[in-house]
């Protein structure tokens, strides 16, 4: 009898990442589908090992917006199916890329469905976060994203692209302040 209330002590006194459990891939769709909107700091660590911070909006489907801190930081914005990066220290005209070609657009989907067959190549625990590794499955070429979420309760914390010439971004994100009404001019992609 001392040895059960012992274990229930224990269990009960132990730290909340020992609770913490492998989101399924149906949970986590569930989860990123309830996004509307959502806001957030991040910090992103770029290949070279340099860091830049900013601000983060996202407008479910299809739309994103990085607004990097600094006078001379830029933004990089995804709408209208394009991503569009505009660098202010740049005499040249914003670079343009299709978003479908970007593994961001698995996470801006108007549906997301990660148990769609060949879309997620990775998914696991680390002890604290679930882990998703996910590509487009026709389009396998055009990289991966690394997705990490929190559970209880579930949340987005960081996720690190991977490009087509092995090159990676990772993104830190700070606590997500979701359902707000965010302006449509934050997701323009005119000049």
């Amino acid at each position: 009898m001392k040895r059960i209330a012992l274990a229930l002590a224990l269990t009960l006194c132990a730290p909340a990442s020992w609770a913490a459990e492998k989101l399924s891939l149906n949970e986590i769709s569930r989860y990123l589908n309830g996004i509307t909107t959502a806001t957030t700091s991040f910090t992103q660590i770029n290949d070279d090992g340099s860091l830049s911070t900013g601000k983060l909006y996202i407008h479910r489907p299809g739309r994103m917006r990085f607004e990097y801190d600094g006078k001379a930081g830029g933004t990089v914005i995804a709408g209208a199916g394009a991503v569009v990066i505009k660098d202010p220290k740049s005499n040249q005209p914003p670079e343009t890329y299709p978003l479908k070609r970007t593994p961001l657009s698995i996470i801006l989907a108007r549906q997301v469905n990660l148990g769609r067959a060949n879309m997620v190549v990775g998914h696991g625990f680390d002890g604290t976060s679930t882990v998703v590794r996910a590509q487009d499955p026709e389009n396998p070429e055009h990289g991966s994203i690394e997705l990490m979420f929190t559970s209880n309760p579930v949340e987005l914390r960081k996720w690190v692209l991977h490009d087509s010439s092995g090159s990676q971004t990772t993104v830190v994100l700070g606590p997500l302040e979701t359902g707000k009404k965010l302006p449509s001019r934050l997701f323009s992609t005119s000049p």
